[in-house]
């Protein structure tokens, strides 16, 4: 069989959707992320529609808005015959199955050599969707279930039917892992697979055990969130998104094709479900389901209400409280939280159902090994790729400690699963072990080693096998192979604190004497949200203002000695990256920024500017582009840049990063995220092999002067006018197009760097000490949002 015959889909020159409803559409426009050509085909007019709804949805399912004209839209029956141009076939219609068999007849009548094609179905079984083609079209059928929205949810099941190449489903799933950056799981032609069918018997555990013990919903709410390592959406939050119609849909494919009639009945929807559905109270697509806004709400009153299923009426939402809920919310990782709650559950009511929704949770999901998935590999990581969970339903057997479980289950009267069972009286008491840096897992009586890609990188098992340089109060230095190192942040959401700023000026020594590079990454939850604000506001209040000039010149000197290292720096940031995290990416030569990057200079959101090398960096990225583009002088560019900085904007997305003006030549976006720090340093590698050009130390810059900042200043003086801003939002973008602009000095003038800092840092100085700017501070530290005052 050759290439093309057997699948190998990476080189997939164009792609199609069959369905433009919001999942056939989100698909193709993450195809179109990928950078793959998109045929989307829907009955008259509906294609379109599709497309033009991607446009408007927020979050965006696109990257970049430009994307878009990558797909290219069609109708279904006049169109077909396109189909035959295409590498992969994605079918994308409603889950029913007579709606599904017309479509893959007429994808069966063009079908060729070579054409993957796939369902979306969320729980059809795949031999029955595909029994109405041919065996040389099945032989390239499976089902590749994305999970909504495509962009943002990792999971990517894949079930083969009875007849599919098994060559064609290791090219789809590498394919999707590698270009489409997915989580891919090999899940069995079962009742909604893996992920919802575990995800929906959570939900119906929860349902079941809040009526045995009383809750509200938002009683059940507060424990089913983050208490239990699962999404702030929790329960009922989470259904309303999903929508109950679909939910009860999702119940009955469960129990309407299982043939225990004990797990059938585990499936059926309670009646609050039901009567909510006759309702058409849908949740949020119908306006209103457990929660509904209430549009009538006065200024500063809750305008969100709670149903109550007693009366099926709504009301003010009340917070849920209880020693042990307490308890929990100050344990530290998802474990001890756990703990907590087990702990205090014959005391406690909250406690006691959260008990009783963990254990029916990981019973049922042990009971499933072998049925839904061959490992416990595949069903923890689709539900933490699926539905957000912290931890796999194994991965928390093992946190609560399988034997203690056990026997806590016996002493409740309750059977413990029969693999559980079965591995206790092997002598093993857990699913997985972990050594010198590798994993094993539990599987048929024995462990066996969970397989390494080459092409990833773990700084976690890099630890374990104690290749840890030096490590700092906040960050250490990880020694990555073939002489490349990476500094990897470690303090309370990765902030930069005197602690990281130290290690940056030792990583820079080090890596200078031994190394031939470094990289700038973590597997936090996020990059960087930016400088210690706490740190900073203490100082400010108490009025420690030399302490605040030493802290901003700390800064300012460990960026600079990443910038003036005489090695190549690879910054790779992803999800959150905020203030002094861009600050710390713009000294590297190359960034590469994971697809999920939203990267900005927001410290004016707290009343300040950036003061840690960001007015410099934007004042040299405003000159190189003055001189690409062949300009007299820098204002257009840099009036741009200070825009996005007085504005605080954010990107949407790596890509985005452009947009905003603070992408350099030679950047990039990786779209998986487990490949991120691969990717660095085989750039910091590329580089040395290039010959890499030590950085000027004496760096100079033309700046735009007093023209470029008048020209700014009057933009914002006709947004004051307009009312958009505040007087103090007024002086802070005054303060900024300053220090951008050089100071008092005429356009064109070239300055020394140090005078671009020395102006951020007194800028920052001045407006630490305004009470107006204290107030932002103190708001963004206490709710996390910003204050327009």
């Amino acid at each position: 069989m050759s290439r093309r015959e057997r699948g190998h889909l990476w080189n997939v020159r164009k792609a199609a959707v069959i369905g433009a409803g919001v999942m056939g559409s989100a698909i193709a426009a993450h195809l179109a992320n990928a950078g793959i050509p998109c045929l989307l085909l829907d009955l008259e007019g509906l294609a379109a529609r599709g497309v033009a709804r991607l446009k408007e949805t927020k979050p965006s399912p696109l990257y970049d808005p430009a994307f878009v004209a990558r797909i290219r839209t069609g109708d279904l029956e006049r169109d077909l015959a396109q189909l035959a141009e295409c590498d992969w076939v994605i079918e994308a219609v409603s889950e029913r199955l007579d709606i599904k068999h017309s479509v893959w007849k007429l994808i069966d009548s063009v079908w060729k050599p070579g054409m993957i094609v796939s369902s979306n179905t969320s729980g059809l079984s795949i031999n029955e969707v595909t029994s109405v083609c041919g065996e040389a079209c099945r032989r390239m059928a499976m089902v590749t279930h994305f999970f909504n929205p495509p962009r943002y949810m990792k999971l990517l099941e894949i079930v083969p039917c009875r007849d599919t190449d098994p060559q064609a489903v290791k090219e789809v799933a590498r394919f999707c892992q590698e270009r489409l950056g997915k989580g891919v799981v090999m899940a069995k032609d079962t009742p909604n697979f893996i992920a919802n069918r575990i995800g929906t018997y959570a939900m119906l555990a929860t349902l079941r055990a809040m009526e045995k013990h009383g809750l509200t919903v938002d009683e059940v709410d507060a424990v089913t969130g983050p208490l239990l390592g699962r999404p702030k959406s929790a329960t009922f939050r989470t259904l309303d998104l999903v929508g109950l119609d679909t939910f009860l849909h999702v119940c009955r494919n469960v129990r309407e094709n299982v043939s225990d009639p004990v797990e059938a009945e585990a499936f059926a929807a309670p009646e609050i479900v039901e009567e909510l559905v006759r309702r058409g109270w849908l949740g949020e697509k119908s306006g209103g389901g457990f929660y509904r806004k209430n549009r009538a709400a006065t200024a500063g009153g809750d305008k969100i209400e709670v149903l109550d299923p007693a009366t099926m009426t709504y009301g003010p939402r009340a917070k849920a409280s209880s020693p042990a809920l307490e308890a929990a919310k100050t344990a530290r990782g998802v474990a001890s939280k756990l703990q907590a709650l087990l702990e205090a559950a014959d005391r406690d009511r909250l406690a006691a159902f959260a008990r009783d929704v963990l254990e029916a949770t990981i019973c049922y999901s042990a009971e499933k090994i072998g049925e839904i998935a061959d490992t416990v590999i595949e069903i923890d990581e689709a539900m933490r790729w699926g539905f957000n969970w912290e931890e796999g339903p194994f991965e928390t057997w093992d946190s609560l400690g399988v034997t203690e479980t056990a026997a806590r289950l016996e002493e409740r009267g309750i059977a413990v699963p029969a693999p559980v069972a079965a591995m206790l009286a092997k002598g093993s008491s857990a699913f997985y072990i972990r050594k010198a840096g590798s994993v094993f897992h539990y599987s048929q009586g024995h462990y066996k080693f969970v397989d390494e890609r080459p092409e990833e990188i773990s700084l976690r098992a890099l630890r374990e096998k104690g290749r840890t340089v030096f490590a700092g109060d906040g960050a250490r230095l990880i020694d990555l192979g073939d002489d490349v190192a990476c500094l990897e942040f470690h303090s309370p959401h990765n902030a930069i604190g005197p602690g990281v700023l130290s290690a940056i000026r030792q990583a820079s020594e080090e890596v200078d004497r031994n190394w031939r590079g470094l990289v700038l990454a973590n597997e936090g939850r996020n990059f960087c949200v930016g400088a210690n604000l706490m740190l900073l506001l203490m100082e400010a209040e108490n009025g420690e203002w030399e302490e605040i000039d030493l802290i901003i010149r700390d800064f300012q000197m460990s960026m600079r000695a990443l910038r003036v290292m005489p090695r190549p720096v690879v910054a790779a940031p992803h999800r959150m990256t905020l203030g002094g995290g861009v600050e710390a990416c713009l000294p590297a030569d190359r960034i590469l920024f994971s697809a999920e990057t939203y990267f900005g200079l927001v410290e004016t959101g707290v009343g300040l500017i950036p003061a840690g090398g960001g007015c410099l960096a934007a004042a040299a990225l405003a000159q190189e582009r003055a001189e690409a583009a062949g300009l007299d002088d820098v204002t257009a560019p840099l009036s741009r840049l200070f825009e996005t900085i007085a504005m605080a904007k954010v990107s949407d997305s790596g890509h985005d990063a452009k947009r905003l003006g603070f992408w350099r030549a030679g950047d990039g976006v990786v779209i998986r995220e487990e490949v991120r720090i691969a990717e660095a340093k085989r750039a910091v590698l590329g580089l040395d092999r290039l010959g890499y050009e030590v950085p000027d130390a004496e760096r100079r810059v033309a700046v735009g002067g007093r023209e470029a900042a008048t020209v700014m200043k009057l933009g914002v003086s006709s947004m004051r006018r307009g009312g958009y801003i505040t007087d103090h939002d007024v002086r802070i973008a005054g303060k900024l197009a300053d220090v951008l602009t050089g100071g008092d000095v005429p356009a064109g003038t070239i300055v020394p760097e140090s005078r671009l800092l020395d102006l951020e840092r007194e800028a920052f100085l001045s407006l630490c000490g305004e009470p107006l700017t204290q107030a932002r501070m103190r708001q963004m530290l206490a709710t996390g949002k910003p204050l327009r005052n």
